[in-house]
This record gives C-alpha cells, structure tokens and sequence, in this order.
C-alpha cells in the first residue's frame, strides 16, 4: 500500500473514539506489515479493515464512477457500510507577510521566514513523529535534527495527552503534504480538533504574534473518493439530479458551465471527489480565520496575540513593542522586544548554521531555543551543487566553497551591482485550476504538492548557479557588519521558497536573466525536459516528477497573436503551470516594505497579462518589472503611475512602456540591449530618444533614424534585433519599418477604449541597459553623434 493507504488503515483501525478499538501495538503491527518491502502479516483483528481499504485503493480515478447511487451501494457495498470515520485537518500560517516584513531589517526578515519555514517543515511534521532528513552526512547534525524533533514530541504530549499522548496518536503516513506553509494531514476521527489546536498553538509559541489557523472535519470513507454524502447516502444528489438541475445558477456556480451531456458527466466526476472535501475544509478555514465559530471547536481564534505596553516603557523600534533586552554587544546598541529577539536569533542561525545561542541571550535567563535549520545557502550547496558538479564548477570557479560566507545585508548584495538590488517575487500560474479539474485523489494531492515544490527549489537553484558568481566585497563601509572588504559572498538572498511561491533578492544587473531562467525551468522540470540532478554513479536520484503536466492541443498555434518579438521563432508553451514574475530593480536604500508593495503590484500585472494570453493559447510564464532609481518616484500604484505618466492619447494612442512581457519576450529584450552594446550606441542619445517618444510616435521615428543611420558599427545586429524583431508591422509582406514603436490592435483586451496604439521597449530598453554588464567587445570607438536636429 502507498503511505496515504496506510493512514486510511490507521484511522479505520482506530475507530470513532478517543481510546483505540484494539491494542495499540496490534496498530503498530499493521502499519509494519502495510509498508512496502515488509514481510510481516497483518493481525487478524484488523484483516477485514485491511481488505476494505484494498477495495478502496482499487478504485480508478474515472472508470469505477457510478452513474446512480444503487450502483454506488451495489458495488461497494462494503465500503457503504463502514461507519467509521476518518478525520482530515488542514493548516496554514496567515498574514505571512505581515509578520515577516514586519521589521526593515534583512536579518529579522530572513528570521522571521526561516522560523514559519522550520514551524512547517520541522515542527508539524514532528507531531507525526517524522524526523527531519537533513541533506546532509554528518552523522551528528542528523542527531541533532532527531533530538529537537523528540523536543518537539515532548512538547506535544505536555500540552495534548487527554485519554492518549497525541503523537502516540500519529504516524507519519498521516501526513498528505506539509510544505509552502501548509500542512493537509489525516487523523483518527475523536482528535481532529485536538489536532488542529495543537498546529494553531505551535505557531503561537513559537513566534509569539504570527498568525495561524487550522480546521478539521470526518469524512466516511467512500467521501474520500466520491465527494461529500448525506448522512443518509440515499439522499445525496447524484448525477441524474444534475442532469435535470445543472442550468440553475446556484448549481453551474459549484459545478461550472458544461457545454453538452459529456462536458456534464466530467465536471460532476471532477467536484465529487477528493477534491470536494478539501473545497469543505477550504471554507471551515476562511469562516475560522475570520474568527466565527467552527461547530464542535471549543478553541477560538478571535483574539490575536497582544503585548501590554506603557507609555513611558522603551520600545522595540519595529513594532513598537515593550523591550525586554538592551543588548550592546552587537554591532550598534540594540533593543528587543521577545519577538523580535526570536526573528534575530533565527535569523543569525540561518546565517552562520552555529546551533548555539549567543552569550548575551543565554545571559537574559529566556528559555525559548531557536533550534537548528538548514539555510537556504545550506540548501543551495547540499541539495543543488553537490548533485550538479558541473554547475558546481560553474559557479565557484575554482574558489573554495567554504571561504564563501552569506551576505549579512543588503548592503553586500548590492556591492555586485554598483548599489543596486532586484526584488524578485514569483507565484504559480493555474494551480488551483489544475487542482479542482485533475486532482482527484489524496495520493495525487500528495504527488502535485511534492512536483511543484522540487520544480520551485530547482528552477531557482539552477537560475542562481548559472547566473551568478560568488562576489568579492569592495569599497564596502558598514559597521553593522562582520564582513570586510576582500571577503568572498553568495551574492543572493532567498527569503522564501514555499509551495509555489518565491521571493528572493539578488543584483540588479543580473535581475531578468535570473526571472527569465526561473519561469523556463519550472515549466521544463515539470515537463521532465530537464533533471534536477546529474547521473552520477554516487548518487541515487531518489527525488523526481511524478505527475504529467503536458497540455493536450486541440488549436493551431497562433503566435502571432501572443508574442511581439519574433513570434514566428516563439516555442509554444506546453506546460499546464507556469509561473508570474515581478521584478523591482531599485536601490539600496529603497524601504524594505515599500519595495515589498510594488512588487506585490508587479506580481499582479504579470499575472493579468497571462491570463489575457490564455485565450489565445499561451501557458507559460509571464514578468513585469520595473526600474525604480529614487524613493519619491512613484508616489501611488505602479498601474496609476503608468496611466498618468506613461500613457499620451494626443495626437495618437501611445504606450511608452512594453510590460509585462511573455518568457520568450524578455529574451528578446535582452537580446535587443545586446544588440545596442554591439552597435555602442551612445547612452546620450539613447537617453534623448527615450525623451522624445512622449512627442509623438513620428518625431520618436526620425530621431531614432537619424541616429542609426549615423552608427558607424553594429547596424546590421541593431536591424536584426531590434527593428525587424520587435517593429514590423503587424499585415505580413508589409515592408514598413515602425522602430522604436510596436503596433496594437486591442484584440486581447475587453475594453476597446484607447486603442489601436503604439507601444514601445524603448523606455524599459533603456531603463535597464545600465543595470546590465557590459559586453567585452574589442573595436573602435563609434564618432560623437550631433544631438541636435
């Protein structure tokens, strides 16, 4: 049996009740003689559950669909019959960014994501007594990882041991997936809320203000493939129901829009599933997280965490909390309060990997322990680069990894790109549409969670070791800092990397090529294109896809109609997930929660814009980005900054701006800067240009004319990659030339009002073009060009 087979048997074997309706260890028995590669028998008291459980895992996912309910009782008659419930809990941290960018500082950022990341990965696992897998050899950081999980075990038990000890109560198998800061796990039926209490109350001891929720309800086992019943099966509104009813609203706002019978019998399939008890469980969290009343929960929510203060007591200085600990031994004086001493502590722990607290916390008599966690950086060179030698050589060249150091802030990153950083926020494309059209079983939602989770990790592994380079530090000046000038960094920061979601921090001018590689190898790793680890004879590749994310076409492709550059040279996009990316170049001293607010925008223009393309026929990734050289720049949102500024409607229709753009777009856009360094166009004029196309789309021509005609190198790859890549018209055998302007008809948008236009790179060419390293071209020197007309 797989393991979510497994924990259907634990929970049957364990009955409605509090108490186990056998012995304990006849439990144990089974699970042993259940699990692959076991030889044991299973106990002959719990044979007949086993059986039922057989029956139930030989279900298919379309084929054994009864169309009517008597059909349903007649040929799982065994399973219509078991009264005994299983219990399906579902968690989350909430309001993570919230909590996490509650600080401006990059090290209690960096804590207060490693702690919910440790919470979910770590600690509610542990319940389950599953022991954290460390990628790592040592045998005493293994130990480590087994000592802490045990701690948390104990904690468990002190505050959960009504009739029985929780984890006593739970075995690994339970867990369906506990990752992105989400855990779905099953349960014995008499301790779902116990269980969910125990996940919201971890949360809260450990972070002290983050906020948490969780719910749990019983489902019959029949419920677990075929939806949610009646108490009385008989009554439960069946297919023939459907049929006569689907055209109400009520019903096609639950079950969709089928065109014809066959569309009808797919969607009633798809919503009578899995998936319809977790859409239940979906709906328990919202009504709890707003703090209403969860029928059967003794436990509320309704009051978050709150520190008494005083006026004349001294403040924390991030949320203005009562301080609890001056500490002067740092780099400056610093006051704590006792949650933001944990997101310092956990944040220093994921910088140095020392398990250790410092003296000056051990002085203050507190008892919390931050425990150990593997760093992203950790991550980065344990799961990636020793897996992938080459890349490994790739990226160090020849330095030795371990005088490589994690940048302390910032600051640091910044230093490999004159000053500048990139916020680079990206979220899954489709997910829960996937989810709700193919997701149909607990094991599929196990495997969909794990794919997703390792293509996240790995696309942005593989980005960041193609991309980048460890940075020496120069010309550096902080005294919040234990590094100097001549010291070796990761030039990155990964804040987090969970589920589908990825916020990390890197130089600017390696921004897009980074944003570009992450959306393209999702969707490659996903479609197994490309592996996550060599073959090596050392290694046994353990960790794969599982699932088969490739869409099936019934169209022709239209590239026209989905990308602006070179579309006839576009791959179509294959993958039913894609990834949206926002990117926010800006500079160092940008604030932190500033900076997160317009990449959350980003996000949200990227996003629309694929779901524009989608009716057109393209699923891949889409970014946005935007360049952002002084903190007053934009003083509202990105799209009204954009429509004021950005937008003229006199005397044509003109965009100045191109984004978002399409994966194999923002290839070309940097292909297009490589062509202007070829030709070394001068930066005056491209400056100058990029001021003239608010005058006009014909003045914006003849000066972007004038000014080609005049280069005395690079015409040709200028020509090539930018004019007749991006600028032909949009009627074919038209051999008019718009340069620097594109052609847009509307035809992706609902609202005609405003079009046709004319939009252009140019400004977000330029926007960038410092930002990007500069070509090792040998040649002459182009002459000075007159910036007069």
């Amino acid at each position: 049996m797989n393991s979510v087979n497994v924990a259907i048997a634990w929970c049957l074997a364990w009955g409605n009740e509090r108490q186990p309706q056998f012995d304990i260890t006849v439990l144990q028995e089974m699970r042993d003689a259940l699990n692959q590669n076991s030889s044991k028998e299973v106990p002959e008291a719990v044979k007949a559950i086993v059986q039922q459980v057989e029956e139930f895992q030989s279900i298919k996912d379309d084929d054994d669909f009864p169309p009517t309910l008597d059909e349903l009782k007649e040929k799982y008659s065994n399973l219509w019959n078991q009264t005994t419930k299983i219990g399906l809990v579902y968690g989350s941290a909430t309001k993570i960014k919230q909590y996490v960018f509650e600080s401006a500082k990059i090290q209690e950022i960096r804590g207060a994501s490693g702690l919910l990341d440790r919470i979910n990965i770590i600690d509610l696992p542990a319940f389950f007594n599953k022991t954290y897998q460390q990628e790592s050899d040592k045998k005493n950081e293994r130990n480590r990882y087994t000592i802490q999980c045990d701690e948390i075990k104990q904690w468990l038990n002190d505050n959960f041991h009504e009739d029985y000890k929780l984890s006593e109560v739970l075995i690994p198998e339970l867990i369906i997936y506990s990752t992105g800061g989400k855990i779905l796990a099953f349960c014995p039926a008499a301790y779902v809320h116990d269980l969910a209490d125990a996940i919201e109350k971890r949360y809260t001891h450990e972070t002290l203000t983050a906020n948490s929720c969780a719910v749990g309800d019983t489902f019959r086992l029949l419920e677990i493939r075929f939806g949610l019943l009646k108490e009385n099966i008989e009554d439960t509104p069946w297919l023939e129901w459907y049929h006569k009813n689907y055209q109400k609203p009520i019903i096609q706002a639950y079950f969709g829009y089928p065109k014809d019978e066959t569309e009808r019998l797919k969607v009633f399939k798809t919503r009578k599933s899995f998936n319809e008890i977790t859409t239940k469980l979906a709906i328990l969290f919202n009504q709890r997280r707003s703090g209403n009343h969860i029928p059967g929960r003794e436990s509320t929510r309704r009051y978050p965490p709150m520190f008494e203060t005083h006026p004349y007591l001294v403040r924390d200085g991030v949320e203005n909390r009562s301080a609890i600990l001056q500490v002067d031994k740092l780099a400056r004086e610093t006051y704590f309060s006792e949650p933001s001493v944990r997101k310092y502590l956990f944040g220093d722990r994921a910088k140095d990997g020392d398990p250790k607290e410092p003296q000056w916390y051990l002085d203050s008599k507190l008892e919390w322990r931050r425990g150990i966690v593997e760093s992203w950086v950790d991550r980065f060179n344990k799961v990636f680069l020793e897996r992938n030698q080459s890349l490994k050589s790739k990226y160090y060249g020849g330095i030795n990894p371990k005088t490589v150091q994690i940048a302390q802030t910032l600051t640091q990153i910044s230093n490999a790109s004159n000053g500048f950083i990139a916020y680079i926020y990206a979220d899954g494309n489709n997910m829960g549409g996937y989810i709700q059209k193919q997701i149909k079983t607990p094991q599929q939602y196990q495997e969909f969670s794990q794919d997703v989770e390792l293509a996240t990790q790995y696309a942005v592994y593989q980005a960041l070791a193609e991309n980048l380079r460890p940075h020496t530090l120069k010309g550096l000046n902080e005294e919040e800092s234990d590094l100097r000038n001549g010291d070796l960094i990761h030039p990155f920061e990964i804040i987090t990397i969970g589920g589908d979601d990825i916020l990390i921090v890197v130089p600017a001018n390696k921004a897009l090529e980074i944003s570009q590689m992450i959306g393209e190898r999702f969707e490659g790793i996903l479609l197994k294109e490309i592996k996550l680890v060599e073959i090596q004879p050392q290694i046994k590749e353990e960790k794969r896809i599982l699932g088969n994310y490739k869409l099936k076409f019934d169209k022709p492709f239209e590239p026209r109609k989905i990308h602006r550059y070179q579309p006839l040279n576009a791959k179509r996009s294959e993958c039913e997930l894609s990834t949206s990316v926002g990117v926010l170049i800006t500079a160092i001293n940008t604030p932190i929660y500033y900076a997160k607010e317009l990449i959350d925008q980003l996000l949200k223009s990227a996003k629309e814009r694929a779901k524009k393309l989608k009716p057109v026929g393209y699923h891949g990734g889409t970014v946005d980005f935007l360049t952002l050289k002084s903190v007053t720049m934009i003083a509202s949102s990105v799209k009204e900054f954009r429509q004021e500024a950005l937008t003229k409607k006199n005397p044509q229709n003109l965009k100045l701006y191109a984004a978002p753009y399409t994966l194999h777009e923002l290839g070309g856009l940097l292909t297009s800067i490589a062509a202007l360094r070829k030709a070394k166009f001068p930066k005056s004029q491209l400056y100058q240009i990029r001021s003239l196309l608010e005058r006009g789309k014909h003045t914006a021509i003849l000066n972007y004319r004038y000014f080609r005609v005049r280069l005395k190198q690079g015409k040709s790859e200028l020509e090539s990659d930018f004019e007749k890549a991006w600028c032909t018209p949009k009627k074919e055998n038209n051999g008019g030339n718009l340069a620097p302007w594109m052609y847009d008809d509307g035809s992706l948008e609902h609202d005609k009002s405003g079009y046709p236009l004319f939009e252009t790179i140019w400004r977000d060419l330029v926007d960038i073009y410092e930002f990007m390293e500069e070509a090792e071209e040998e040649g002459s020197e182009n002459l000075p060009v007159e910036a007069e007309l």
